[in-house]
């Protein structure tokens, strides 16, 4: 199943990703910082969603109180329908 995430309060804008039942196939950020958000879509590849979730979620970007790696933990709970 592929899925679009819109961002919010992050400099990516979406958050592109790809899953096979609950495993990540792949992931794309669309703006941001390129290496950081490279490196994140890279880690969690072939990884379960929901461990990707628990990893991911809370993570704070400086005083923002989100991140990419927060973004995409809230994109794959509404692509699987948490």
């Amino acid at each position: 199943m592929k899925y679009n995430y819109l961002t919010h309060g992050v400099c990516s804008r979406q958050i592109s990703l790809e899953l096979d039942g609950d495993i990540i196939k792949d992931v794309s950020f669309l703006g941001g910082c390129s290496g950081n958000t490279q490196g994140v879509a890279a880690l969690v590849k072939g990884m379960n969603a929901y461990e990707a979730i628990e990893r991911l979620k809370g993570i704070r970007c400086g005083m923002r109180p989100t991140s990419c790696p927060d973004q995409l933990a809230l994109a794959l709970e509404e692509a699987l329908g948490e």
